[in-house]
């Protein structure tokens, strides 16, 4: 498929070196329990910096169930029907609870486009294309993320040994390039709806996602 054109980039060797501290922390109560969240960015002044949920009850050093989640402001907010984000990250959310885990939420809104240019390829996407095609009448990647924040994130937690939550195997492939051991791929299991079907038809066809919805 020529349009994976990030691998390059997401598994290049220095992707651990990553120009992130850990700025903050505190104590956050949830539905799902009580979780310790982390603040990472290259200073205090950035003010979107990358996000860890840490379950209260996780013991640093042990293998742990992660969920390395990309922002959707339109999914995880606001509960848009276009795509799956915000039910893929409650799942997450409530597993990681129950198995005192970690998700990691980093602001890499649209695949890493931004919201300005997702929202162009949202009005591409009502005139026939698909997400792969928007992005590209765009000039934009169809996945511009970089998955090192995720590894220098887990290298400043003491998290070795990962269960990824995940069924994108682009995911897998970045961070198992890594010093992050893989023990195992946890699928997020998500019914398709009348609004994103169309779309979740082609992660599964064209970008390989791990589920079984169509035939």
């Amino acid at each position: 498929m020529e349009w994976l054109t990030k691998t390059e980039t997401i598994t290049h060797p220095s992707m651990s070196e990553m120009d992130l501290e850990r700025q903050a922390e505190a104590i956050i109560p949830t539905p799902w329990g009580n979780f310790r969240m982390l603040a990472y960015a290259a200073s205090e002044a950035e003010w979107m910096p990358h996000l860890a949920l840490v379950h209260e009850d996780y013991k640093a050093g042990q293998p742990a169930l992660v969920r390395v989640h990309s922002e959707c402001i339109t999914g995880d907010l606001f509960s848009s029907k276009r795509c799956d984000c915000g039910e893929q990250l409650h799942y997450a959310i409530e597993m990681i609870a129950r198995e005192k885990g970690i998700l990691l939420y980093l602001r890499q809104e649209g695949r890493g486009i931004g919201i300005i240019n997702k929202l162009k390829a949202y009005q591409l996407q009502d005139q026939g294309l698909n997400t792969i095609d928007a992005n590209l009448h765009l000039g934009l990647e169809v996945d511009a993320r970089q998955y090192g924040i995720a590894v220098a994130m887990l290298a400043d937690l003491g998290v070795s040994q990962i269960r990824l939550l995940t069924n994108n195997p682009e995911k897998v492939s970045a961070l198992d390039l890594s010093e992050v051991e893989i023990i195992a791929r946890v699928p997020i299991i998500i019914s398709p709806q009348k609004d994103n079907a169309s779309y979740l038809k082609t992660k599964q066809q064209q970008m390989g996602h791990l589920f079984d919805l169509f035939e």
